[in-house]
């Protein structure tokens, strides 16, 4: 198994990055994600190979999410915020209680007050991009990426307007924007 260290650094490329984040949604095609970033298929085909090295892609280059887990599992209990999730536009009060309810990337409960709530809602509504529409498969594995009840944040998002659903699928409509 990967270890989280060791993630971090292949993660770090910007082409194994937006491989991984392709993958998230479905298996990669070398050929088609080149096209899209404007860079040589060659390239593509590179960082393909050491994410299925590492074992974060399967044969058919789609993410191997039970990895990712037990990279998550692997990182230490006592971690402080990821600085990532404190980034953006946020007052010292929220801040705070982002930090407080987060420990590195994985938020440790749901605030129970609604206004704290609010504040980890819109920092979690910051993972989708405006615009772009999402199947509830998607929107429940980014927030799992998160915490375990992604129902729950699901639902508190839709009902916060920060998520919009129709027919199946969701789509920001709320929340701020980062500098």
């Amino acid at each position: 198994m990967i270890n989280p260290s060791d993630f971090v650094r292949l993660a770090l490329d910007p082409t194994r990055l937006a491989i991984l984040g392709r993958a998230a949604v479905g298996p990669v095609e070398a050929a088609t994600l080149a096209d899209e970033l404007g860079i040589l298929r060659k390239d593509v085909l590179v960082g393909i190979a050491r994410l299925r090295e590492a074992g974060l892609l399967m044969e058919d280059n789609a993410l191997n999410r039970e990895v990712l887990r037990e990279i998550a599992i692997a990182l230490p209990e006592d971690m402080a915020v990821d600085p990532a999730v404190v980034d953006g536009p946020w007052s010292t009060e929220e801040v705070q209680v982002l930090s407080r309810f987060f420990q590195g990337s994985k938020l440790t409960s749901i605030p129970a007050n609604r206004t704290k709530r609010l504040v980890v809602l819109e920092r979690l509504a910051m993972e989708f991009e405006p615009g772009i529409r999402y199947q509830e498969r998607q929107v429940n594995l980014t927030l799992q990426m998160f915490h375990p009840d992604f129902a729950a944040l699901r639902r508190y998002m839709v009902d916060d307007g920060l998520l919009t659903r129709a027919d199946g699928v969701y789509w920001r409509s709320g929340g701020r924007t980062a500098n």
